[in-house]
């Protein structure tokens, strides 16, 4: 796959935008897939992560460089940011669930299992069994996202708690995938480091010296494996945590940017723009909202 022609999508077809902080989506295989002519071209999300469920057909998934041929009923986990496509079996039947990053990184703070499932790109069969118990799950989950009542996202976080906890049971026993590139180990190292010090917003000239690499190096890696550079990646780290400061906290909006590495709160509004496409008081205004 050609890496820098590889594009971002919302969902599939559609410009990519910000997700909602708790955004949950479920569609029936086919809704993206037919049209396509059962092929989905090479591409990536940059916020959301989703679990597909193959109920019935078979195919070839695309991930991670690598070709995974699978056969019905199966359990796909793509991850943000990779880069995936598939190319479908004729009538294939199925549900993709679609999840934001940051809620599920939220969802992660109480239970570490709702993130770490969406930790690396997986294809595993599954018991047909548990493929009918999972589907009922997921038509439930459908059900309630359409729900226009109080109490709708407990019951909906708690359908997908359910369907998280019933996916990692099948993925955790699985045999341990093969040894990582040696850019993705990279990039791996990169991610953690940024999680210990993307507050100060060091310099990819920084980072680089730290982990024993060039810069370019470092870039190549990102590219390669995230499909972005790496001072994205780290920008897409800060606008996660400004994200949630905005909703969840009560600092001004410069206390937040001084929390974050920026000095000028002009500067940190700026980025936040540029990153989000609005200003931080109107996301913050949007959260107080509940939208």
């Amino acid at each position: 796959m050609q890496q820098a022609a590889v594009p971002s999508f919302y969902l599939y077809g559609e410009p990519p935008r910000a997700a909602e902080l708790a955004f949950v989506h479920v569609e029936p295989l086919d809704d993206r897939s037919r049209p396509s002519e059962w092929t989905i071209a090479p591409h990536r999300h940059d916020g959301l992560a989703h679990l597909m469920l193959i109920c019935a057909g078979d195919g070839t998934a695309f991930g991670d460089g690598a070709a995974c041929p699978f056969r019905a009923p199966a359990l796909v986990i793509v991850p943000a940011r990779l880069i995936h496509g598939f190319a479908w079996a004729v009538e294939s039947r199925g549900h993709v669930v679609t999840v934001a990053v940051e809620h599920l990184a939220t969802l992660g703070q109480l239970h570490a299992e709702a993130a770490a499932l969406f930790g690396g790109w997986a294809v595993r069969a599954l018991p047909a069994e548990a493929a009918a118990g999972m589907e009922q799950r997921i038509r439930d989950l459908a059900r309630h996202l359409n729900w226009d009542r109080p109490g709708r996202m407990l019951a909906v976080n708690g359908m997908l708690l359910a369907l998280i906890a019933e996916a990692w049971a099948h993925l955790a026993p699985a045999a341990p995938p093969p040894p990582a590139s040696r850019a993705a180990r990279l990039v791996a190292r990169f991610r953690e480091r940024i999680e210990q010090c993307f507050r100060q917003r060091p310099g990819m000239a920084v980072h680089a010296r730290a982990l024993g690499v060039s810069v370019s190096t470092l870039r190549a890696a990102c590219v390669a494996v995230a499909g972005v550079p790496p001072l994205r990646i780290q920008d897409e780290r800060t606008m996660l945590e400004a994200r949630r400061l905005l909703r969840y906290s009560s600092l001004t909006i410069a206390e937040i940017g001084d929390a974050l590495g920026f000095a000028d709160p002009a500067h940190f509004s700026r980025f936040f723009k540029r990153m989000d496409g609005a200003a931080p008081q109107r996301a913050r205004l949007i959260g107080a909202s509940g939208g």
